[in-house]
């Protein structure tokens, strides 16, 4: 008798199903931020730090964040197609996020144009002239940090990322927590802190989000960093859902 072979489950978006979704929605509608569940091992954090140093085709371009005045430390972008899991788990995510971006469009009474699968999306940002690739790999050292910022990269925007913390807080490094910082209508800012566990990802508002007042849904602008590092070395994986021009 033959019996059919059972197809391999995806792993990456296994670890991304494991989430209590519910929770991520309810805390990023809250907070503008939420914590997921690991989404990468050990050994695959220490294989994706490893790649910093390549000097081949890996990467498309390295930052200095001093020259630009954006803080302290060094990024580098991906070349597409990328490295496992870095794709893998954009697509594994994409559909998560998703119905919690449509959300809030539709509670700021705008138009949600993103389609359903990731790779239409990316589609429409590069017939828009956003052709270059925009996942990154963040390398902190002591006294270094982000500047608030957003990653807008053009007229196309995804309203939601997600980072990992490839090393392992107050082994690796101490200090580095990730920082939000959101400007809510007629109000002063309001902010969160958040040490990040090893392998987690985080999930984040890119550009603005809704929040409730008296007078409905208003569009609260948001702007995300990292705090110094105290010591030893904070690598970061960053995971944007639309490329840039």
């Amino acid at each position: 008798m033959i019996s059919e072979k059972t197809p391999a489950l995806d792993p990456w978006r296994e670890r991304v199903d494991s989430g209590d979704w519910e929770a991520i929605t309810n805390e990023i509608n809250e907070y503008g931020g939420a914590l997921l569940p690991q989404l990468l091992t050990d050994e695959e954090t220490q294989r994706i730090r490893e790649l910093y140093s390549d000097q081949g085709g890996v990467f498309r371009s390295t930052i200095n964040m001093g020259r630009y005045r954006f803080g302290e430390g060094e990024y580098r972008y991906f070349n597409a197609p990328y490295p496992e899991p870095i794709e893998q788990l954009k697509q594994a995510l994409y559909p998560r996020l998703l119905s919690i971006a449509r959300d809030w469009w539709r509670k700021l009474a705008r138009e949600p144009i993103w389609p359903d699968s990731l790779d239409q999306w990316l589609e429409m940002c590069h017939e828009a002239g956003q052709t270059k690739s925009t996942a990154l790999l963040l390398k902190y050292v002591e006294n270094d940090w982000n500047a608030l910022h957003r990653d807008i990269y053009g007229e196309l925007v995804f309203p939601l990322q997600a980072v990992v913390n490839l090393s392992k807080p107050g082994v690796d490094h101490t200090g580095g927590e990730f920082l939000l910082v959101e400007q809510r209508p007629r109000a002063q800012s309001r902010g969160t802190s958040t040490l990040l566990p090893h392998g987690h990802g985080y999930l984040f508002t890119t550009y603005d989000r809704p929040v409730s007042s008296k007078r409905g849904w208003s569009a609260a602008p948001v702007r995300h960093g990292v705090s110094v590092i105290r010591s030893g070395e904070r690598y970061t994986l960053g995971l944007v859902f639309h490329d840039a021009a």
